[in-house]
């Protein structure tokens, strides 16, 4: 699917020193970041999760611990 990315001064020197580095097109520059931030929002959630059923099944032992 073809898209036009309209972005600051700023943002397409950013992204032209990314591709650069790497070694890629801008485009392929710009594909890389959206799964980099995809990939890192589904650890996060991962995180989360796992510290959520963490600190409920061990509630009562942080509990004593607290006090």
């Amino acid at each position: 699917m073809a898209m036009t990315l309209r972005l600051t001064d700023d943002d397409e020197k950013i992204l032209a020193e990314l591709a650069r580095e790497e070694g890629v097109s801008r485009q392929e520059a710009t594909v890389r970041a959206i799964r980099e931030a995809a990939a890192r929002r589904g650890h996060e959630k991962a995180v989360q999760d796992l510290s959520l059923r963490a600190r409920t099944r061990y509630a009562d032992l942080l509990d004593r611990l607290a006090q």
